[in-house]
């Protein structure tokens, strides 16, 4: 599947151009009106924006889809242009006659660019499967992360079920269909939370009293930490709605849990260790982010689980995070991180990633991973000529593996921060069912798609 983009160099009438082009053009203006694009923009939202066109795009059945892009007449166009071109992850056909302009588009646009065309007959020519290399666009990725969820139908539990983030994104989840979430609280208390932040709460949104839930899996929980709990601690335990939560995955009453917006790291996953426990062909839990850079989807593991993991147990984590990558759609090329690039330094801290990539080789011969690597020749391809020219992963790493939870999660938040990139995450792997934590600080939007990527891996 192609998407062409026709971005004006000149001021005129694309939407025009475009339909004589193709006959299913989808015009953004008509569509979502102009009002829409100068609202988000003026909101700093556009994303928000770029998602629904990308939908929308996506709508139609064409192998080749047609996009008309915004005309130069409108101050913002070359900033929703370049967007556009992103999020839709289009190749660009310039249109205009204008020598230097038509210039500026190409180093605007780069590899993007497959021609430049003055009049609509022109523009035929270059409606075709293109060779560039697809890349698969943040806007892609939430939309494909809400699909998937929204087909896979599955029980959210939310432990902290009168924290108010959570609540708005109970309801925006169970308005879209993305999860059927459960909200352990009181209905007052839900509705307290709702009336004060203007929510109307939907019918089907599920509302529990914890303490009406707490008895029947009092004996569930002693027989599963036979000779470690008895009847009264386990009691006790289920006054904390993680641990109500995660018997209830356990049993199989709900098919994934979110918590940590109000409750650390620890009081989330220690849970989810004691009762859910991990994967057979795993030892250990790990986490991992999906990272919507501006142009790309990147994961970065482990960011908030493993403080110091062995060789053996960072090659679980690469291994772990591959898996995660392809399952959400990314073909994972994983650049295992060190301050070194190949034998350009020594030490035990590069021996230890060193010796972790060949553990992952041997473990995984099929799986593109390199190591160690600095971040700068993981990802700029001029740099990877230089640091490590026979690498299969240096200059397009799409997942990285840091060497200690300081490095990784110290990463992770100054990218999410200064970038102002959305941060999903994190998701815990290895678990048997799952089970997934949320920082303190996080967004409803952060909520949101971790309760789409819980159904997901649920399923």
């Amino acid at each position: 599947m192609t998407t062409i983009l026709l971005v004006p160099v000149e001021a005129f009438d694309i939407d025009a151009f475009a339909t004589k082009t193709a006959d299913t053009a989808f015009l953004p203006f008509a569509s979502f009106e102009q009002a829409a694009f100068e609202t988000a923009l003026a909101k700093n939202n556009l994303d928000d924006l770029l998602e629904l066109v990308y939908a929308k795009v996506n709508e139609s059945a064409d192998d080749i889809k047609v996009v008309a892009g915004i005309s130069p007449q409108h101050p913002y166009a070359n900033q929703v242009n370049r967007d556009l071109a992103l999020a839709l992850d289009a190749d660009v056909v310039l249109v205009g006659d204008n020598a230097a302009l038509l210039s500026i588009g190409k180093a605007v646009y780069g590899e993007r660019v497959v021609g430049e065309v003055a009049t609509a007959g022109d523009a035929k020519a270059f409606i075709k499967a293109g060779s560039r290399k697809p890349n698969l666009s943040p806007s892609a990725f939430r939309v494909e992360l809400v699909k998937n969820a929204q087909a896979a139908k599955k029980r959210i539990v939310l432990p902290e079920g009168a924290e108010p983030r959570t609540v708005e994104a109970a309801v925006i989840c169970q308005t879209r269909g993305i999860a059927d979430c459960i909200l352990l609280a009181t209905k007052d208390e839900v509705q307290k939370v709702a009336d004060e932040k203007g929510l109307t709460l939907p019918s089907d949104l599920q509302i529990i009293d914890p303490a009406t839930l707490q008895e029947q899996y009092v004996a569930p929980m002693v027989e599963r930490r036979k000779g470690k709990l008895d009847e009264a601690g386990a009691r006790e335990q289920l006054q904390d709605t993680v641990v109500l939560g995660t018997m209830m995955l356990q049993m199989g009453d709900v098919d994934g849990l979110v918590s940590g917006a109000i409750h650390t790291t620890a009081n989330t996953i220690r849970p989810a260790f004691q009762l859910i426990k991990t994967a057979p062909q795993y030892s250990l839990v790990s986490s991992c982010f999906f990272m919507l850079l501006p142009e790309s989807v990147a994961v970065y593991a482990d960011c908030a689980v493993n403080p110091n993991p062995t060789a053996e147990e960072l090659a679980e984590i690469a291994i772990q995070t591959a898996d995660s990558a392809k399952a959400f759609g990314i073909e994972p090329k994983v650049a295992m991180i060190s301050y070194s690039t190949g034998t350009s330094g020594a030490g035990a801290d590069v021996d230890l990633v060193a010796n972790a990539t060949e553990i992952v080789r041997q473990r995984k011969p099929e799986l593109a991973v390199d190591g160690p690597l600095q971040y700068d020749a993981a990802v700029v391809e001029s740099v990877a000529k230089s640091k490590a020219p026979n690498s299969p992963v240096a200059g397009q790493a799409n997942v990285f593996i840091f060497p200690s939870l300081s490095v990784g999660n110290a990463l992770y938040k100054a990218v999410q921060r200064n970038a102002n990139v959305i941060a999903v995450g994190p998701m815990l792997q290895g678990l048997n069912k799952p089970v997934n934590d949320l920082s303190r600080g996080c967004l409803v939007d952060d909520i949101v798609y971790t309760i789409a990527l819980t159904a997901i891996q649920a399923v």
